[in-house]
């Protein structure tokens, strides 16, 4: 059993670092062209459940790359960020110095335990069925699933960079929840 793992394509606001979760932005044409892309990987795969974000650029990545018939759910929408949206990680730093998604107060949006809660009902559903799971979703959501997949708190995501339209694999080994492959 695995959790397959794709970011959505490139949108204007992840060309520029705005912080986007609620915002429902289209993907550029470029992302649009990375998420065709991602087809023919994804094709080689036998997939029990395919589950994407309700953002318009999680499904649309989702359709380009061959599973227009993903199953929408709200758990996996991008960690909310607040007053956050729209601004980048600099911008917010300039009145905030040491924040970060990870370990920060976002005015307005999610904290760490209302993500971990969320996405551990996503893990839950992926080991619940027989065979694997592919999920389109987003950078900061999908990188707190995989720390939660391998059992560590959402923080550790902080060390799993995930760029647009890229392909990962969590899985077992003789038992034990591992990352199998990232951002490829």
């Amino acid at each position: 059993m695995s959790l397959y793992l794709v970011r959505h394509g490139e949108t204007e606001w992840s060309r520029s670092g705005k912080h986007t979760s609620t915002t429902d932005l289209p993907l550029l044409p470029e992302g649009e062209e990375a998420a065709r892309a991602l087809a023919p990987r994804l094709a080689q795969c036998s997939f029990a459940r395919v589950l994407t974000s309700p953002r318009i650029r999680a499904r649309r990545t989702a359709e380009l790359a061959g599973f227009a018939d993903a199953v929408v759910d709200e758990d996996l929408v991008e960690w909310a960020y607040g007053d956050y949206e729209g601004v980048t990680t600099a911008e917010i730093r300039e009145h905030d110095p040491d924040w970060s998604i990870w370990d920060g107060l976002t005015p307005g949006g999610e904290t760490a335990e209302q993500v971990t809660e969320r996405l551990d009902r996503v893990v839950a559903r992926a080991q619940a069925v027989e065979g694997d799971t592919l999920v389109f979703g987003h950078a900061h959501c999908l990188r707190a699933l995989a720390a939660r997949w391998v059992c560590e708190p959402v923080r550790f995501g902080r060390h799993l960079l995930l760029s647009t339209a890229t392909l990962s694999q969590l899985g077992e080994d003789r038992g034990t929840p591992v990352v199998v492959g990232w951002n490829s």
